[in-house]
């Protein structure tokens, strides 16, 4: 899962960064509103963390420039504007959530799990193919009726990956791309080796290989 925190403010910036890091996101870090609108024009991000109070341009106007494009990418504002107005033209710009600083971690993470299911159309907390089923709040996993088992950081993010589409074939570098930020040394055969962790926790069959393409999950039924 990869996402885009565009934050001028150093303090807020690197704690969201690092529990960005911690909750196992791919995160990247963008201080300018121009910069984020170029990032976004040649980077796929299934979410965008963005403040309004930017140098450059102002996070409203990235944000009408964002949907201008007809980019649906999942967006919630994290801003200290906290008057109506604003909130209103944000909602009404087309984020998907608000939230005020100052804010707890804890919080701005379940709103980014809320907002990733709305635009998902899931109705439960949990993503699933009928066969396995991974937890976003507990980082946990199971398949079928088997116990839940905890998943490591890096784990977490390429089962989430995989079941955020079931049925889809994600390449190798597809892969490393929702697990590693910029600057992050991308280990060698760090996929293989994540699925073959996983398949030890959650059954030989719970990830398919599709020789010379890359690795899906069953869609299931």
């Amino acid at each position: 899962m990869r996402v885009l925190l565009v934050e001028d403010d150093p303090m807020i910036g690197t704690a969201v960064h690092g529990a960005l890091k911690d909750a196992a996101y791919a995160a990247d870090w963008v201080r300018d509103g121009r910069v984020a609108l170029d990032t976004l024009a040649i980077q796929h991000y299934d979410l965008v963390l963005l403040d309004l109070g930017l140098p450059g341009q102002d996070g409203l106007e990235v944000l009408a420039a964002i949907r201008a494009r007809r980019d649906p990418v999942p967006l919630l504002v994290i801003t200290a504007r906290d008057g109506l107005d604003a909130r209103l033209r944000g909602l009404d710009g087309g984020a998907d959530d608000y939230l005020v600083k100052p804010f707890a971690m804890a919080e701005l993470l379940a709103r980014m799990r809320a907002v990733l299911r709305r635009k998902g159309g899931q109705a439960t907390p949990r993503l699933g193919n009928g066969l396995l089923w991974l937890d976003p709040a507990t980082h946990e996993a199971g398949a079928g009726e088997a116990p839940a088992v905890p998943l490591s950081q890096r784990e977490f993010a390429l089962l989430h990956a995989l079941l955020v589409r079931p049925g889809a074939i994600l390449s190798r570098s597809e892969l490393e791309d929702r697990i590693y930020g910029w600057g992050e040394e991308v280990e060698s055969n760090a996929v293989e080796y994540l699925i073959h962790a996983l398949r030890r926790k959650l059954g030989a069959d719970a990830i398919r290989n599709v020789r010379g393409v890359g690795w899906m999950v069953a869609k299931g039924g």
